[in-house]
């Protein structure tokens, strides 16, 4: 009879976290890469709306400026040479593509309003837009959902095409201290301490629309009840849990679309 083989000592297994870069221009590489691998596959994904939606990312050395993808350019073409860097007052400094106001509108008041944020995500996902439309929070109906339990918000208001800087700070004040905002008859925003997190509470964020929708439309959803809904939100709902979920994406869009990378 074979032996029963040795386990593997815990220190030799791999688990990957958050690296650590040595100069901002590493961190900066960095974040441009994943900024345009999520874009990818929210395209994937079919979050893209014509030239709606944007995911916008802090630059690591100046504070008030952010890398977000140009308007007009498709989710599903993104490379890193495409995003372009705009400054506080909505200014292109690098790149050559103009920046799609909304974005700059929105996401610039939220980046102020929270110094912690390091990516913004929005777009005109489907199952966030209708739930959005039912002006109502996600409900603590299964373990994903809470994650966002008492840590997303709903903005109860709707003016049109977001293009005044008035809106975004009244956004960015409907977000306070929450990973996510659902935007009256509008859709869903998500922010994350990088990249893969904003991206992730995104993606897990318009998964958990669907799958309210879909028990409503069913039934009466049971609810997890505070306490439990509470404890689970603490086990799953930090950045650093929404980073470690999105390395299976990131592994396969990097992988199967190298030409991201350039």
């Amino acid at each position: 009879m074979n032996e029963i083989p040795a386990p593997i000592p815990v220190e030799r297994l791999q688990f990957a976290l958050p690296p650590t870069h040595a100069t901002p221009a590493e961190e900066r590489a960095y974040r441009k890469e994943r900024l345009a691998g999520a874009l990818r596959l929210f395209a994937r994904y079919g979050y893209e709306e014509g030239v709606s939606g944007h995911i916008t990312a802090r630059d690591p050395e100046h504070a008030d400026c952010f890398w977000v993808n140009p308007f007009g350019l498709a989710f599903a073409d993104m490379t890193v040479s495409d995003l372009i860097l705009v400054n506080g007052d909505g200014q292109v400094v690098e790149g050559r593509h103009h920046v799609n106001q909304a974005a700059f509108m929105v996401h610039a008041q939220v980046h102020r309003a929270r110094p912690d944020v390091v990516a913004v995500a929005h777009t005109h996902s489907i199952h966030g837009r209708a739930l959005s439309a039912l002006g109502e929070l996600l409900a603590p109906i299964t373990q994903e959902a809470c994650a966002f339990y008492e840590s997303h918000a709903l903005y109860d208001a709707y003016t049109g095409v977001a293009v005044d800087e008035e809106e975004g700070g009244w956004i960015a004040g409907a977000l306070g201290p929450h990973k996510a905002v659902i935007l009256r008859n509008h859709g869903l925003l998500t922010v994350g301490d990088s990249v893969d997190a904003a991206a992730w509470w995104f993606i897990s964020m318009e998964r958990a629309c669907q799958v309210q929708l879909a028990a409503r439309a069913a039934g009466r959803p049971v609810l997890i009840d505070h306490k439990d809904a509470l404890a689970t939100r603490d086990q799953l709902g930090s950045d650093l849990v929404g980073w470690i979920n999105h390395q299976p994406l990131w592994r396969q869009i990097s992988r199967a679309e190298p030409e991201l990378l350039t």
